[in-house]
């Protein structure tokens, strides 16, 4: 009766455990797969950010060792005039290269979504911007940029009758030249992520609206733009981060010049980091630079959420 009993348990345990083993082999799969990714994130990103954060507090020395500041790395920034013309500069390229390339994506998209068959041609050919090194992109625009009456860009507004600008070499116009380049990248990123969004869009809705007399401009206000809303917010986040965090295009054009006037923050830090051997300072502008992406990400999250609702 005893070896019954232990029969039929055995029997009812063994798919017991059969069930376990399949639940856990899954996801112990899945990260043995990520283990070797996620080790160089740790590695090279996440180790290096603690390092930065606890570097930010001291004045880093390299012979003598180093000296415990506090938050004086910090206060430097808040009152250094340098680092406020930076962030600003940091700030309106990010605005004006998230705006700019939103809006011709957009417009981008419109104009090229159908199902024609050469559009996949024209889909390809705007997108090459993206998948091209910003290096060599910052390099021929560079060189597009010459200030001269033989420079490209010259010689083209010259055809529409506008005088020579100086573009890089001004300070007032060194700033607005690379946000033209950054749209200019920008734009075919937003277009296929909008060309995307455009896809889900229900047909059936512009058939009604058409049949009700609707234009194509209260069609696009109160059809397309509704539901293309979540698109805007995650274009949004992205394109401002990353207009934040520009550093290439920036050190290739101009290295911040002329003047300082078109100097951001990431060529700042770098400078202080690298070239001034200032890591305390640099550290802590870092950490300035990563709260206020956070900031950022979490507001546009917020409004998303709360306009979703």
């Amino acid at each position: 009766m005893t070896s019954t009993l232990t029969e039929a348990r055995s029997r009812t345990a063994t798919p017991h455990r059969r069930t376990k083993r399949v639940r856990w082999r899954g996801p112990l799969v899945a990260w043995l797969f990520l283990a070797p990714a996620l080790l160089l994130f740790l590695y090279f990103k996440f180790i290096p950010m603690f390092v930065g954060l606890w570097k930010s507090f001291f004045k880093v020395q390299t012979f003598l060792g180093d000296e415990w500041l506090g938050l004086q790395n910090y206060r430097t920034i808040i009152s250094d005039a340098d680092f406020a013309a930076a962030i600003w500069h940091s700030i309106l390229l990010a605005l004006g290269t998230t705006v700019g390339s939103l809006v011709l994506g957009l417009g981008f998209a419109l104009l090229i979504e159908g199902p024609a068959r050469y559009l996949w041609f024209v889909r390809t050919a705007a997108f090459l911007p993206v998948v091209t090194t910003m290096a060599a992109v910052a390099e021929v625009w560079r060189i597009m940029f010459h200030p001269a009456d033989s420079g490209m860009l010259n010689v083209i507004i010259g055809w529409a009758g506008i005088d020579p600008q100086p573009w890089l070499a001004s300070e007032h116009s060194s700033l607005w030249s690379i946000m033209l380049m950054s749209i200019w990248r920008g734009t075919p990123y937003d277009m296929m992520i909008f060309l995307a969004g455009l896809v889900g869009v229900d047909r059936t809705l512009y058939e009604a609206a058409a049949v009700d007399g609707a234009s194509t401009w209260h069609r696009l206000r109160h059809i397309t733009l509704p539901a293309l809303r979540p698109v805007f917010w995650i274009l949004f986040t992205l394109a401002a981060i990353r207009g934040l965090r520009v550093f290439v295009e920036v050190y290739v054009l101009t290295n911040g010049g002329p003047n300082g006037s078109s100097e951001v923050l990431m060529t700042l830090i770098y400078k202080l980091g690298f070239q001034k051997n200032d890591l305390g300072v640099a550290s802590a502008g870092g950490i300035v630079l990563f709260l206020a992406t956070l900031v950022l990400t979490l507001v546009a999250q917020m409004l998303r959420r709360r306009q979703a609702t």
